[in-house]
């Protein structure tokens, strides 16, 4: 028997393939396969260096998507190369460089720490120097946060108005608690989830991505396949792609639609190009559901969901060369 852990249950697999039958999808769930199955030959397209326009589907022309495979999106390939791989592999060491990067999440604040600091370790961490160099930031108007989701102040548990001093205590605290020694020892995905959620400011969401992303390094080796945890937007996409869902939870009901992937696209008579013979996980699975709830208020707007009816981003094409790497443990960077 295969069990699956998918929220905080654990999951029969088995039982859940066979009680696909009683959901109900609608034409959305068409539209998922297909959205998945574009969306990673445009990576591909780009990838092999041809010029613009890599599709002609006008949605994704002219609004930003993420990538089918969330490990290959830019913020986290710079995470993976320049701040996880990038220096001391010292478990503390890598645990604090990969929450100081991802509390921010954005690849600027990074780089800016590293211009002012040079190397960044915990062993010579000071809240002082970090927090005069992103407070003269902020003084000058400058973003330190993405956009991509909102980072709660944190003000309530740490006292401070300007809510990155808050998120520097926070990590003060992790590294005290010893939070790196007990996610490493963490027998499964869900316990180090439950760990990391245990802290100020850090919920469901937030936490599930702080632990993909600390999977990606030595730190842990939990297979994406163990556990998932959907968000809002991956809520609200699983309502536009299903009338019901059969008795299924939404973990649940994510876990079964990555394990029908290949069936799925032969259905559709799609040809999905896997990243390098890795098949789609169960965070992948949950933020395309998250992207196709934003595709779809463009091409199902009769569809009802979060209520939402635009596409805030619009897409624009980065210069830079594109290349991608892997974490080696997954064994697929021969690929790339």
């Amino acid at each position: 028997m295969i069990n699956t852990l998918a929220g905080h249950k654990i999951v029969d697999a088995k039982k859940v393939k066979q009680r696909w039958t009683p959901s109900i999808p609608t034409i959305v769930f068409d539209t998922y396969w297909r959205f998945a199955a574009e969306r990673q030959a445009i990576f591909y397209r780009r990838m092999c260096g041809t010029t613009g326009p890599w599709t002609t589907d006008p949605i994704f022309q002219e609004f930003k998507f993420t990538n089918a495979y969330r490990a290959s999106d830019r913020v986290s390939q710079y995470l993976i190369k320049k701040v996880i791989y990038s220096g001391d592999q010292s478990r503390d060491e890598v645990f604090f460089r990969t929450i100081l990067f991802k509390l921010f999440n954005k690849i600027e604040t990074w780089e800016l720490l590293t211009k002012k600091l040079g190397t960044i370790n915990y062993s010579d961490y000071s809240f002082e120097k970090i927090d005069s160099i992103l407070s003269r930031a902020l003084d000058k108007g400058t973003r330190i946060y993405s956009a991509a989701y909102i980072m709660p102040s944190g003000c309530s548990a740490f006292g401070f108005r300007r809510k990155h001093r808050n998120h520097l205590r926070l990590i003060e605290k992790m590294m005290n608690d010893g939070a790196p020694s007990s996610i490493s020892k963490a027998p499964n995905m869900a316990t180090a989830f439950d760990i990391l959620k245990s802290y100020p400011t850090i919920g469901d969401f937030l936490a599930y991505q702080l632990v993909t992303d600390l999977n990606y390094s030595e730190l842990t080796n939990f297979s994406e396949m163990e556990f998932v945890v959907p968000g809002p937007g991956a809520k609200s996409g699983i309502q536009k792609c299903f009338k019901s869902l059969g008795g299924l939870s939404e973990p649940e009901l994510i876990l079964l639609v990555t394990q029908r992937q290949e069936e799925e696209f032969d259905r559709l008579g799609l040809d999905f190009q896997d990243l390098g013979g890795r098949p789609l996980q169960l965070i992948d699975c949950q933020n395309l559901f998250c992207e196709v709830d934003k595709y779809s208020r463009v091409a199902h707007p009769e569809v009802d969901g979060s209520g939402r009816t635009r596409i805030k981003q619009k897409f624009k094409p980065i210069a830079e060369p594109l290349s991608y790497w892997f974490p080696p443990k997954w064994k697929i960077n021969e690929n790339f």
